[in-house]
């Protein structure tokens, strides 16, 4: 991550696995597929190549990637993505956020700071298609109020 030259670059924990600069973040693990984050960034190409055929890399797998402006989830300097997870209930557990390589170049920790680290572990990039709610915040078009109606409505 402190390739000379990138400190001022922003990256993405939610990131595509088959950028060049990709990195793999952490492993999803345990039965609720929470993130595991690793020490040290390994390369995602190097990760990708022990992947069997047939799994989708980013169900075993976070993936961080640099920050573009040709995002969907992009508005300015600002993800929307973050905005919308933060529309969610908050985790339970808000104690120590977890170790992770990333933060000091973190899209989301710059954005929001430590809310965004309590959130981390427990997002997924590959959503079921029956879980209506995660493919609704991952949505670019939708919108903070949709999350909190399509919440309410489920209350």
């Amino acid at each position: 991550m402190d390739r000379q030259g990138e400190d001022h670059i922003r990256w993405c924990p939610s990131g595509d696995a088959h950028r060049p600069e990709s990195v793999v973040l952490g492993v999803r693990s345990g039965e609720n597929g929470q993130v595991v984050y690793l020490d040290q960034p390994v390369p995602a190409a190097d990760a990708l190549s022990g992947i069997p055929e047939g799994i989708a890399p980013h169900r075993v797998l976070r993936f961080a990637s640099h920050c573009t402006s040709a995002c969907a989830n992009r508005v300015g300097d600002d993800c929307t993505l973050i905005q919308r997870i933060q529309a969610l209930p908050s985790p339970r557990d808000t104690g120590t956020v977890p170790r992770c390589h990333l933060r000091p170049h973190c899209t989301w920790w710059s954005q929001t700071g430590v809310d965004a680290c309590h959130r981390c572990p427990g997002l997924t990039t590959l959503n079921s298609a029956d879980d209506e709610l995660a493919a609704l915040v991952a949505d670019p078009v939708t919108t903070i109020e949709q999350v909190e109606n399509w919440i309410a409505e489920a209350e």
